[in-house]
């Protein structure tokens, strides 16, 4: 890869999801219950970006944490091929484990682990300058709380280092309290890309009506910064400069996993983007990344460069 071409790098969660299902109600206390799918994988927001951006062929740095057990020698095994910069925490691997229900709401329990010890000084050190063009995705500020604090000031350095701020932050597990919402404003004044779904932008917003709430947000971002709100199955809607953008798809039938799909859209936007792609070709790419991976059970399959023809662009 040449120094000069514009770098994608990833910091954030990563972590071991085991996914199980389906789940057709929830069982009784006590019991025991058999599930016919199970994929034990690499997991948290920032790994599954990563991961997606090997499907599609790239590289890109991947910045996060890691414990110091078995869990995590293997964790690192998944990550083959990707450059990984983890700081090794004295901690048990984090874990969640993932139930899919016959509905398709999923139920996530998730332990506290390595996640809270990674530190803004392990994210600069291994975050080199960039050159034009370069995008660093930042992914669950609210899980990692040796960085939420002080969180503007790494966004600001990062911008200072030469790349454009993509942000997907996720939910606070403690709710959107005024704390929560005056935090978050600060992150917005930085960021060139906003990555959220439907529930996380009105939520921000302060409203339930997604045309008011895609106006109240813009107005926190910096000029000229793309708000993308992710739109599940009806695809996704991109706003920038007063004007929005929507990406209309079709969800394929018979998903079984659709942990990670935000993950999967972010990373095919924002591959487009480093591309050079329009606003309405990038959505696309994220759409048709997300749509290619989901279906696939288990995840592991999926060979490096399988799904780059995603990022191709179509009429």
């Amino acid at each position: 890869m040449k120094h000069d071409q514009p770098q994608f790098s990833i910091i954030g969660d990563v972590s071991v999801d085991l996914v199980l299902g389906t789940l057709n109600s929830w069982p009784k206390i006590g019991t025991e219950q058999l599930l016919p799918r199970s994929e034990l994988r690499a997991g948290g927001s920032a790994a599954n970006s990563a991961l997606a951006a090997r499907h599609l062929g790239l590289s890109p740095r991947l910045i996060g944490a890691i414990g110091n057990d078995d869990l995590a020698q293997w964790l690192l095994l998944q990550l083959t091929g990707i450059p990984v910069e983890l700081q090794t925490c004295a901690s048990d691997t984090t874990m969640s484990v993932g139930l899919m229900h016959a509905d398709g709401e999923r139920t996530f329990f998730t332990s506290c682990g390595h996640l809270q010890h990674l530190t803004p000084a392990f994210v600069l050190e291994h975050l080199p300058p960039a050159p034009a063009g370069s995008i660093a995705l930042f992914t669950a500020p609210f899980l990692l709380p040796g960085v939420r604090d002080g969180y503007d000031q790494l966004l600001a350095q990062a911008a200072a280092r030469g790349y454009q701020i993509a942000l997907d932050p996720g939910w606070p597990p403690e709710g959107w309290t005024p704390g929560v919402h005056a935090e978050v404003e600060g992150w917005l004044a930085h960021c060139d890309h906003l990555l959220i779904n439907e529930l996380e932008a009105t939520s921000i917003a302060g409203t339930q009506e997604l045309t008011l709430a895609v106006q109240r947000i813009a107005h926190l971002l910096k000029p000229g910064a793309h708000l993308i709100i992710k739109l599940g199955a009806a695809g996704a809607l991109g706003h920038v400069d007063g004007e929005s953008t929507y990406f209309a798809t079709e969800v394929a039938p018979g998903i079984f996993d659709t942990v990670g799909a935000g993950d999967s859209f972010n990373t095919g936007y924002l591959a487009a983007r480093l591309n050079q792609a329009g606003l309405h070709d990038a959505l696309g790419a994220g759409c048709r990344t997300a749509a290619a991976i989901l279906p696939r059970f288990p995840r592991k399959s999926i060979a490096a460069g399988e799904l780059s023809h995603c990022l191709q662009s179509y009429p």
